[in-house]
């Protein structure tokens, strides 16, 4: 490390919501020319003291000194101005418009200084000339919501670049990236700090802090734990530090029992995505796992089986019975649960409280006569919460004020709540740290254990390995293969995955 010069300072930052403290006299330094990972469980107030950095949230108390000078952004645009860019873990774009309008919205370039219209062909030569820099392929004239998730996350980490900022922090950035996008995203990042950034990266995948931090800050329950190089560091010393005890497995110990095909889907093809031709078995008390690259149709393969996309062509068996699972209304009466990959535009309803979110799938259930009871939905919610150990101040909180990991939670206990026989989970662990991700796959294998069929989409190849029974690998919108977890490699799953690809 060449320049080791203080770029951020942050000093005993505190800040309450109502019922919780969310930071307890908290302090961070950042080095210009380093790469420094935040790490921490769900809810340990990592984003939060981001965002007080940041202009989201007014600090209670505390100070922030960028470059030796005292700062206190009221605002986002205030703090990307001065120099501090942030990539947020949910994204949130302008889906109807293009990508270069995204990059440049509140900040079009002009004409000429005498012609206030924005001039479209300096957007385009601007965003043109950021992506070549990052070796981005994406047309900054495509609109956002026809890109997959990964792109449209490199258009923000892009956006963030353009600022030309001092700090930039990468809150949970591989969340819905491949491998080979991560690699990219490293390659960006290394950039940036041969350039003197200050990078703040945020992460649960322990694999990446160890490989791209030059230090490593450990929070717990809103709390400063420890500042350690990360060279000092261990996996099993970052958990320890973060969960305050020893994990000894990252995946709990297999003992469902595995029986007939309780779900048949045959020639699946989809009207608006190249998903085709996908026929599979799924059987009781088993976990399937999809695999496959992103764009290879593992979410298209979810979202018909669910009746989210349209179908073309193909038919779902269950028990033997053929049904058509035409929407979601049709699918949860047929025992269907789906946990959708974005949480925040297609999971939560984010203005309305824990309890709205956890029984919004089952209603029904919690009538007394023509009325809903308060006792019925209050009980319902206290079982999600601790069944999923979900960190809230209480059933009335606002779930856009929990973490992503806390919010995972919830939805999780939502679908558990309405009883299904078939749990569709896309990227069910996305953004949820090592101790949350155990409590989850322990819940999956309980489901299985219990004679579910779990079908599961994730893009960690350890975590298919470690969950799962069968794993099909999805190519180019086709079936590529199935593999068994327990002999296959990942080295036979990346084959499959480029067999259409």
């Amino acid at each position: 490390m060449e320049n080791s010069d203080v770029l951020l300072r942050m000093e005993g930052i505190s800040k309450s919501f109502p019922g919780v403290k969310a930071l307890d006299d908290v302090s961070l330094t950042v080095k210009a020319g380093t790469v420094h990972a935040l790490m921490g469980e769900n809810g340990a107030g990592k984003s939060t003291l981001m965002k007080c950095l940041f202009g989201v949230y007014a600090k209670d108390e505390g100070h922030i000194y960028l470059e030796g000078n005292e700062v206190d952004f009221k605002t986002s645009k205030e703090a990307l101005e001065n120099g501090v860019a942030m990539v947020h873990q949910e994204l949130n774009q302008a889906l109807k418009r293009n990508v270069m309008d995204n990059m440049w919205l509140g900040r079009f370039p002009k004409i000429s200084k005498y012609i206030p219209l924005t001039s479209e062909s300096k957007m385009y030569d601007a965003t043109k000339k950021v992506f070549d820099d990052l070796e981005i392929d994406v047309d900054p004239k495509r609109i956002m919501s026809t890109m997959p998730v990964s792109q449209r996350q490199m258009v923000e980490i892009a956006k963030a670049v353009s600022f030309n900022s001092k700090v930039i922090v990468f809150d949970e950035p591989t969340s819905s990236l491949t491998e080979e996008e991560v690699e990219h995203l490293f390659k960006i990042i290394n950039m940036l700090r041969d350039r003197g950034c200050g990078i703040i990266y945020i992460s649960h995948k322990m694999e990446e802090i160890l490989r791209i931090s030059d230090e490593v800050t450990i929070m717990r329950d809103g709390k400063w734990i420890a500042t350690r190089p990360a060279s000092e560091l261990t996996m099993n010393e970052i958990i320890r530090l973060m969960v305050g005890r020893e994990l000894t497995n990252r995946y709990p110990e297999k003992d469902n029992v595995v029986g007939e095909p309780i779900l048949e889907v045959k020639n699946l093809t989809a009207m608006y995505s190249k998903l085709r031709d996908v026929s599979f078995s799924a059987k009781k008390g088993e976990v399937l796992g999809v695999a496959g690259l992103d764009g290879s149709g593992r979410t298209e393969l979810l979202e018909n089986i669910f009746g989210i996309a349209t179908r073309k062509e193909g038919e779902i068996y269950l028990h033997g019975n053929r049904i058509k699972n035409r929407s979601a209304k049709e699918s949860l009466a047929n025992k269907f649960a789906m946990l959708t990959e974005e949480r925040r535009a297609t999971g939560i309803f984010a203005i309305r409280d824990i309890q709205a979110n956890t029984t919004i799938s089952s209603l029904p259930r919690y009538k007394n006569g023509p009325f809903l009871s308060e006792k019925k939905l209050t009980d319902a919610t206290k079982w999600g919460i601790d069944a999923m150990r979900t960190k809230t101040p209480s059933q009335k909180t606002q779930i856009r004020s929990l973490s992503g990991g806390n919010q995972q939670k919830v939805i999780l206990a939502r679908w558990l709540l309405t009883e299904p026989e078939i749990l569709l989970l896309d990227e069910p662990t996305r953004g949820i740290d090592v101790g949350a991700k155990y409590e989850i796959y322990q819940l999956i294998l309980n489901l299985a254990k219990e004679g579910k069929s779990v079908i599961m989409v994730s893009s960690e190849m350890p975590e298919l390995l470690g969950v799962c029974d069968r794993i099909l690998v999805m190519s180019g919108g086709r079936l590529a293969g199935e593999v068994d977890a327990k002999t296959t490699t990942q080295e036979e799953i990346m084959t499959l995955a480029a067999k259409y690809a």
